[in-house]
């Protein structure tokens, strides 16, 4: 297992390296000049010159590269041409952001579209079925940034439940401490804060689940179904055991594996398509961090937000590798 992984690390390298390279060159075909945008229209030609000299943009761009790789091999992801921080300092509070926004709702979606897969191939074309299966399909169809603006119309505007936006009640801001601002309430012991970042946390979350929970469901119920025609299964119905043990205990551990597999993908996705979400819902994610710095032609920050995404996208599908050989121990990594 462990040789496994270390072959899986490296695997990272020429991956991670490829995807700088095309990143790069891209990001360089974005129309504009990052000097100009940030010393703006009015500035005379010898500043943005000189900024254009002081940010190295007046290299060519492999020596750009060149550079650019140097500073990544000593574990610094750059400066922000628009704010002269350095980035690996001021992406952590965005960054976890995202992370505990994704997190929940990949929880909710896991929560709901296993359960509700599990319930729709047990009880197969009964009503249950067909209306979570139509209600899966309308998820997979339905646009984020539509769903997100009825969430803020209905429960925000029409019912006055939830917050429309932002992180946390301004009135009543978070002390951070790791960022992440669950964990941060409940070690401080201020559950009046945590309340009211659940309460901001509810509707991007559910906005964000709304897709992958209805491929999870569509998934495990065409897992369950499978599994559920075999003999094992019709013997342990035959023997009198509880439905209970019969679905979760026999079924579902023998289903989860392409389950396992779409969660891992749907994670990943979370993580770099939560732009929209944050940007409707005004949270201070990495995606609406990125969203700014493009605004502004801010090189280095896009280049290390999609590196981290990558970075975070390829983990998270080793992690669900590992856990096949957890799941099921037919699965053995050599």
């Amino acid at each position: 297992m462990l040789n496994y992984i270390g072959r899986r690390l490296l695997q990272l390298i020429p991956v991670l390296l490829g995807m700088t390279f095309i990143v790069f060159l891209i990001i360089r075909a974005i129309p504009g000049d990052p000097a100009q945008v940030i010393l703006g229209q009015q500035a005379t030609e010898a500043a943005v010159q000189a900024l254009r000299e002081s940010l190295g943009l007046d290299n060519p761009w492999y020596v750009q590269y060149v550079h650019y790789l140097g500073d990544l091999l000593r574990g610094d992801l750059g400066t922000s041409m628009r704010t002269r921080e350095a980035i690996s300092s001021e992406i952590w509070p965005y960054l976890a952001a995202t992370i505990e926004l994704a997190f929940c709702a990949m929880v909710l979606a896991i929560i709901i579209g296993v359960n509700a897969g599990i319930i729709s191939a047990w009880f197969q074309n009964s009503w249950f079925d067909y209306t979570a299966m139509v209600l899966a399909l309308i998820g997979v169809s339905m646009p984020i940034f539509w769903l997100g603006l009825m969430f803020q119309w209905g429960f925000s505007i029409q019912l006055d439940w939830l917050p429309t936006s932002g992180r946390e009640d301004a009135r009543n801001p978070v002390e951070p401490i790791t960022h992440l601002y669950l964990i941060d309430t409940l070690v401080q012991g201020r559950f009046d804060q945590f309340v009211e970042v659940l309460k901001h946390l509810i509707l991007p979350a559910l906005a964000l689940a709304t897709i992958p929970m209805a491929i999870i469901a569509r998934m495990t119920r065409s897992s369950m179904l499978e599994v559920m025609r075999s003999d094992y299964i019709r013997t342990a119905r035959a023997k009198g055991q509880k439905t209970f043990l019969v679905v979760y205990k026999h079924a579902l551990k023998n289903a989860i594996i392409p389950v396992l597999t779409v969660i891992g993908l749907q994670t990943g996705l979370l993580l770099g398509g939560a732009i929209l979400t944050e940007t409707i819902f005004s949270w201070p994610g990495v995606g609406r961090y990125i969203y700014d710095a493009i605004g502004f032609r801010d090189y280095p920050v896009i280049q290390a937000g999609i590196l981290i995404i990558a970075f975070l996208f390829i983990l998270i599908n080793l992690i669900v590798d590992i856990l096949y050989s957890f799941v099921d121990k037919r699965i053995k990594y050599n």
